[in-house]
């Protein structure tokens, strides 16, 4: 199972190629992928405060929208609504990171794949043509109603895959997803992509791999 921004599909990377041309367009002199990873960091604390509020589940779109219009704002970005949505719709059209194609169709000969995403089901459905290989079950988060970690999102993933949650690998390039999935009793799979250290939780994971690559390699 596995997460899909940032660790099968170049979240980082695909959305400043899209916002570069933008920020440029405003006069905007700043790193286009500086603006991305604060937007990107608010949108993680945006969709934490949503998973703890314990009220309707706000659609993760709308946590984009929210999230880029604050720090455009705080940029000091000049924008429209319609622009923001208009990046936000990138996120629907990221390519994987290029070994994670060859590195799924190796898994896929030996294991049931899925993604588990707090991506809306419409944008799970229309990055599909992109992801380069069918998956078993492409997973929203609507289907609990919470953003992960929240540990009804790993449940109802579990429920989904028809799999006890300790027969689940957990894929990420995230170390709270990983957290999440051990602390809801899944193993988990550390990307380390960004060589970033994974921290001192008491839920560490199973495996910590460079890339899908390494991942595939020791896995099949």
């Amino acid at each position: 199972m596995f997460d899909l921004y940032g660790t099968v599909v170049d979240m980082q990377g695909g959305l400043t190629r899209a916002a570069a041309p933008y920020l440029k367009a405003k006069g905007w002199t700043g790193d286009p992928s500086r603006l991305v990873t604060w937007w990107r960091r608010t949108h993680y604390e945006n969709s934490m405060i949503d998973a703890l509020l314990g009220r309707t589940h706000i659609p993760y779109r709308e946590i984009g929208r929210i999230s880029l219009a604050y720090t455009l704002e705080r940029a000091g970005v000049p924008h429209t609504q319609d622009e923001v949505r208009s990046l936000v719709a990138e996120i629907e059209r990221l390519q994987p990171f290029p070994d994670a194609v060859a590195a799924l169709t190796r898994l896929k000969k030996k294991y049931r794949l899925s993604i588990h995403s707090n991506a809306d089901p419409d944008m799970l459905e229309a990055i599909k043509p992109h992801l380069g290989i069918p998956f078993d079950h492409i997973i929203s988060v609507a289907a609990a109603g919470s953003f992960k970690p929240h540990a009804a999102a790993y449940r109802k993933a579990a429920e989904i895959v028809a799999a006890r949650p300790e027969e689940i690998l957990f894929v990420a390039n995230h170390a709270f997803d990983c957290v999440g999935a051990k602390a809801s009793g899944m193993r988990a799979a550390f990307v380390d992509r960004r060589k970033r250290p994974f921290g001192d939780w008491p839920y560490q994971p199973d495996l910590v791999v460079s890339d899908l690559k390494e991942l595939a390699d020791q896995l099949s």
